[in-house]
């Protein structure tokens, strides 16, 4: 008895351990199987004509490759999933993939993503994608040409929306899309950039190191290299692996252990998304060596130093649409100063965004990594679904500089029957001031990175001269093909794929374990042993990784700062101005003024439209901002009968933006003019001042200023106010603020 109590109790020792070898050796065959169905994947992929992870059905409207000159671009309809209801009369949503490496879709690659929210909200939606292979001799501005003639194609298909369309960029179209609106600014309606990177020399010491990656491989001399040696083309797996190298934890061990401890559940996300990572495209030799020199080294598109083959200057103030920008902090690609500083470059202060009738919504999320922009389902119900839900809002905003802020909607929320999602989404206006605390260069790093771009454009001209005819002379269409199989982030794939005899052994071994798998229990000591090792292999990682970036940091500070240095590539070591401010010329000055006298002149002028307008923006300016609730009001002001009715929401957007600019120059005339452009009818009167009162109180009743500015309006208008029970607004909760 003894005896077998004692096997008993050496059995429930080893017990444990035994557990664990066995769901370790079952977890990891079913690993390399996942691998090889991921290699497999990446096959079928890669043989499509036309490869994407877009999980909607799509119908091609426009081929890029029958336009003058041929793209590898196209525009396609979405199809609304059953049971969507498309309202033909929305302004249309067009995403625009970004081409930085991956294959398209990524927009729609989730039913919670911009395009889902955009269906949810009514609109009709469009995706701008590509091909895996660029046609012979495409560059960036052909693109853009061919981006206008699809915008043109989506405002021919919808006659009858109330604006033009909303054009979504992430990432790299992000900059392609502003780029586009600069110099078609009457093809969009609004503008939403996501993870765009448009000021690229932009950051704060200690963190988003990959701006320096330029200065320290010495310029773009090394891209035009791996182009010569893909025979005119550049591989985007390269790319790629720049952006895995930015975080080689997750890389190297993050990534491959989640899907290794959770084998059991994470096999379709991983292999959903591994569809889309692994798909790389390529690139023309002139679209990325363009891309390179003058966006990411040259950082010449907010500073408007880009200009067409036509001679027009790509400057990003001849935008009218409206811009909403998406950035994050947790973003180490695109982070709150890239996306968010070009801002800086082109304007002094708010006052001179204003002049140009600019309208800039931004939004910093806390913690969300750039991929998570595009693709978290969390952010596409949060801030994606409210830009799609409030986009009208956006668009009739005050020209100003404005931050989207969200709070979670609850039965307290003031006026919540104008809340049409979870979120109230609220626009506070902002300054520049706002801008620079986030961080950002001094006038010492500006003349650094002034540095590295002369030191960069020395090295291409010589690589230029004396070493690209003899790369190009060696390298062959089949040296290239070969060059581009042997892509180190291509091998992870194809080893693991049927074509290796050595996995024919995993299938079999993972139906098997398929059949008896016997996963540990949680609380199994080696489990936690496991887990243990996993945070601190990551943890070394990580502090490889920060230890490595403080060096190329102090490499790029060191190098770059050195007056010998400056001096001989042309930068003035004692030159504290400025080095990438957009210029302003004497023409553009006096088309402000023309315009703002014109604003001028037209004070006097109007009806009960204006009189409405200036009466709603000059009571709400005390806010200092607006919000969907508001915007709800407008809407049902809008459609109530009244002469509002009779207005698109272009006329609105135009009525609001001049309105404003007429307060903002001059106040008191503004004001002074109200009685003289009042209809005489009191009874007009006074069902326009409880229509507006219906508006400004829908976040809650006012007081203080906001309520002293009511009453100078009420006698402004020279009636009393309509009391509550006569305007006829139905009844509400007690403790509920009274919205229309």
């Amino acid at each position: 008895m003894a005896s077998r109590q004692h096997d008993r109790a050496a059995f429930d020792l080893f017990s444990p351990a035994l557990d664990y070898m066995v769901d370790a050796a079952q977890r990891s065959v079913l690993f390399w199987d996942v691998m090889g169905q991921r290699a497999d994947q990446n096959r079928e992929q890669q043989a499509k004509e036309a490869p994407n992870v877009l999980s909607y059905d799509a119908e091609v409207v426009l081929d890029g490759r029958t336009l003058d000159p041929p793209v590898n671009y196209a525009l396609v309809r979405i199809v609304p999933p059953a049971g969507t209801a498309v309202d033909e009369t929305r302004r249309p949503f067009v995403v625009v993939d970004p081409r930085a490496g991956h294959g398209p879709g990524i927009g729609g690659f989730k039913a919670d993503s911009e395009i889902g929210v955009a269906f949810k909200a009514g609109h009709p939606c469009y995706f701008i994608g590509f091909l895996p292979k660029p046609m012979p001799g495409q560059t960036i501005l052909d693109i853009t040409r061919a981006e206008a003639t699809f915008l043109e194609k989506v405002i021919e298909l919808h006659p009858k929306a109330d604006a033009k369309p909303c054009v979504i960029g992430n990432c790299q179209a992000g900059w392609a899309v502003m780029m586009l609106a600069s110099l078609r600014p009457e093809l969009i309606g609004s503008i939403i950039i996501a993870g765009a990177p448009l000021s690229y020399w932009a950051g704060v010491h200690g963190q988003y190191p990959m701006r320096y990656s330029g200065g320290l491989l010495g310029g773009s001399w090394l891209t035009a290299l791996t182009s010569d040696l893909g025979a005119g083309t550049f591989d985007g797996a390269w790319l790629v692996q720049n952006f895995e190298n930015q975080n080689p934890a997750n890389t190297l061990w993050s990534k491959p252990y989640n899907l290794y401890s959770k084998i059991d559940t994470e096999a379709p996300r991983y292999l959903g998304f591994e569809r889309w990572w692994g798909g790389h495209v390529d690139l023309n030799a002139e679209e990325i060596q363009f891309i390179v020199d003058e966006l990411f080294i040259g950082n010449n598109l907010a500073a408007g130093r880009i200009t067409t083959p036509e001679g027009a200057t790509i400057d990003l103030r001849n935008i009218r649409a409206p811009i909403v920008v998406f950035c994050s902090k947790g973003d180490n690609i695109t982070p709150p100063q890239q996306a968010l500083d070009w801002i800086l470059d082109l304007y002094d202060n708010v006052d001179e965004i204003r002049s140009h009738g600019q309208t800039i919504v931004y939004t910093i999320h806390e913690s969300v990594g750039h991929l998570g922009i595009f693709v978290s389902a969390g952010v596409a119900r949060k801030e994606h679904g409210e830009f799609s839900s409030n986009i009208d809002l956006i668009d009739v905003l005050p020209p100003g500089l404005y931050e989207a802020v969200f709070e979670p909607k609850t039965e307290e929320t003031a006026g919540s029957d104008g809340v049409t999602g979870d979120w109230v989404m609220r626009c506070e206006a902002r300054t520049l001031d706002d801008i620079r605390a986030l961080g950002g260069n001094d006038a010492a790093d500006e003349r650094r990175f002034a540095t590295a771009a002369r030191v960069s454009e020395i090295n291409l001209a010589l690589y230029r001269t004396f070493a690209q005819p003899f790369v190009r002379a060696m390298t062959s269409k089949s040296t290239a093909e070969q060059m581009h199989k042997l892509h180190p982030l291509r091998l992870q794939y194809e080893f693991f794929s049927d074509e290796n005899p050595m996995m024919a052994w995993v299938k079999s071994a993972a139906e098997m374990v398929g059949g008896d798998r016997r996963p540990v229990a949680e609380d199994n000591p080696f489990l936690a042993v496991e887990k243990s090792a996993s945070r601190q292999i990551e943890e070394g990682l990580d502090a490889w990784r920060k230890m490595a970036e403080a060096l190329s940091e102090k490499a790029f500070l060191t190098v770059y700062g050195s007056p010998a240095l400056q001096a001989a590539v042309g930068i003035d070591p004692a030159d504290d101005r400025p080095k990438r401010r957009a210029g302003k010329t004497q023409l553009h000055r006096e088309v402000l003024q023309a315009r703002l006298a014109d604003l001028r002149s037209r004070i006097a002028t109007g009806g009960l439209r204006e009189c409405m307008a200036r009466a709603l923006i000059y009571v709400g300016a005390v806010r200092g901002g607006a919000d969907e609730r508001g915007f709800a009001a407008i809407r049902k002001l809008r459609g109530s009968g009244g002469e509002t009715t009779k207005m698109t929401l272009a006329e609105f957007k135009a009525l609001i933006r001049d309105q404003f600019l007429m307060l903002l120059m001059d106040q008191e005339a503004t004001l002074e003019a109200i009685p003289g452009l009042l209809p005489a009818e009191t009874e007009t009167r006074q069902q326009a001042l409880a229509a507006l009162r219906d508006v400004l109180s829908a976040r809650g009743e006012f007081s203080g200023e906001m309520a002293d500015r009511w009453q100078r309006i009420v006698s402004l208008f020279a009636v009393e106010e309509v009391p509550e029970a006569v305007s006829e607004r139905p009844s509400r909760p007690t403790g509920m603020a009274k919205a229309s």
